[in-house]
């Protein structure tokens, strides 16, 4: 499964040529305003966001959702190719911790065709990931388990949803970092941060440029609550834009995610 993956199943299912542009709902704020998430912590640093160095704080943010241990997490990934615009959606919950999560993820209703496509269920681990309802071909019973260190792109847009932890631990490499100023999401005070980050050399080749716009908003504790990134491959000789948005609230929610066994795993040949 190269580069896009998921992702690129969906943009050659649309085609490059078909008239008018698809727009399937991003994200839905309300899933974060009905529950305890961003904000409290006394963070003298972050506190004082827009006088210390954006840069640092920015790339500190993957320590802090460690030290914060989990969340939920609602994402987008939304791709422009060809005058077509889509969007898979994913909702779930993550253990920064253990890098493990599970999440749901919807694909838009065309792709799915007229019967409709069962959600995909995804299981994130280090190293791994884990599809169930993957597509044709594979078994209902079946789990599709992909090696992300084989991944172009390390599983940054490949499973059609930024593994959150990925998400972050890619802030590492901010550079240029801008404070754009105090906002609030979801009721809650965050400080909105604006950059690029430099693409680790490891996937940086499964991109078009080796730098990646995002615009990160944190809590007042330095925790990440939203980060919006622009990334940009070639699928079958088409350029295609992906910006994928990942929200993170309810932070200590409790995450519980089972493996699957060896007998679960399908071992045939995945159609597209």
């Amino acid at each position: 499964m190269g580069v896009g993956g998921l992702a690129a199943m969906v943009v050659q299912r649309h085609g490059a040529g078909r008239a008018g542009a698809i727009v399937v709902a991003a994200l839905v704020g309300g899933a974060i305003a009905s529950t305890a998430g961003c904000g409290g912590g006394n963070s003298a640093e972050v506190a004082s966001g827009s006088t210390a160095d954006p840069a640092a704080l920015v790339r500190t943010a993957a320590d802090r959702l460690v030290a914060a241990g989990s969340s939920k997490a609602t994402t987008s990934m939304e791709m422009a190719t060809g005058g077509t615009r889509v969007a898979i959606r994913g909702q779930g919950t993550y253990d920064f911790r253990h890098r493990t999560g599970q999440l749901t993820v919807v694909l838009p209703g065309d792709v799915a065709g007229e019967d409709g496509h069962r959600p995909i269920t995804e299981l994130l681990a280090p190293g791994a990931l884990y599809m169930k309802n993957r597509g044709a071909g594979v078994p209902a019973d079946k789990w599709v388990r992909v090696e992300t260190a084989t991944l172009a792109d390390g599983n940054l847009v490949t499973g059609g949803v930024t593994d959150p932890y990925a998400a972050a631990e890619l802030l590492r490499g901010a550079q240029g970092v801008t404070y754009v100023g105090e906002e609030e999401l979801a009721g809650v005070k965050v400080r909105h941060y604006r950059g690029s980050a430099e693409l680790p050399a490891k996937v940086a080749k499964g991109f078009s440029r080796g730098a990646v716009p995002f615009d990160a908003y944190l809590d007042e504790a330095g925790r990440l609550c939203k980060v919006r990134q622009q990334f940009s491959y070639v699928n079958q000789g088409r350029p295609v834009a992906v910006a994928s948005t990942t929200l993170l609230y309810a932070f200590g929610s409790a995450v519980s995610v089972r493996l699957p066994d060896a007998r679960d795993i399908f071992d045939g040949k995945i159609q597209p």
